[in-house]
């Protein structure tokens, strides 16, 4: 999978076009659709990885998954642990990011900011 491809997957997942995508982060028309065949500029490369949380290594395919999971986003080091307590430690993470994220929510409900 390319880098393009890797785009469109995550647009299609953020239910977004990548014509919307290209308006959103202000590139021109069609210049996303061009890296199916060649190489990004690595400046607008950054754009649209950090619009969709996730590294310029899994877009231009050098890391197979997305790091928008915490383990891999906050790149903690897992060494000694089990598959198991990894995976524990996943889902704390994912728990505890939820409630950061409901939290704030609350705090923006609270100020009028939603």
């Amino acid at each position: 999978m390319n880098t393009y491809e890797r785009i469109k997957k995550l647009a299609q997942s953020h239910k977004i076009s990548i014509s919307e995508l290209e308006r959103t982060l202000g590139l021109s028309n069609g210049s996303i659709s061009k890296w199916a065949s060649s190489k990004p500029n690595s400046k607008y490369l950054e754009k649209v990885a950090d619009y969709f949380r996730v590294s310029t290594d899994y877009l231009l395919g050098r890391e197979k998954r997305p790091t928008n999971d915490p383990v891999s986003y906050y790149k903690i080091d897992t060494t000694g642990l089990s598959e198991t307590d990894v995976a524990d430690l996943k889902k704390q993470l994912d728990e505890y990011t939820l409630f950061l994220r409901d939290q704030i929510k609350k705090q923006s409900k609270e100020h009028g900011e939603l």
